[in-house]
C-alpha cells in the first residue's frame, strides 16, 4: 500500500478522501490496462 499509493493502510483506512483517492487511481489504473490489454489482443489477431 505505502509503495503504490505513498499512503500507509491505517491512514487509509481512516481517511475517506484518501480512500477515495486511492480508489479512484486503482479504478483509473485498471481501466488503462485493459485498454492496453485490448489494443495488443486486436494487433495479435490481425
Amino acid at each position: 500500500m505505502q509503495q503504490s499509493h505513498g499512503i500507509g493502510y491505517a491512514e487509509y483506512s481512516n481517511k475517506l478522501d484518501q480512500r477515495l483517492k486511492v480508489e479512484k487511481r486503482r479504478q483509473k489504473d485498471h481501466e488503462e490496462s485493459r485498454k492496453i490489454v485490448a489494443e495488443v489482443d486486436r494487433q495479435l489477431h490481425k
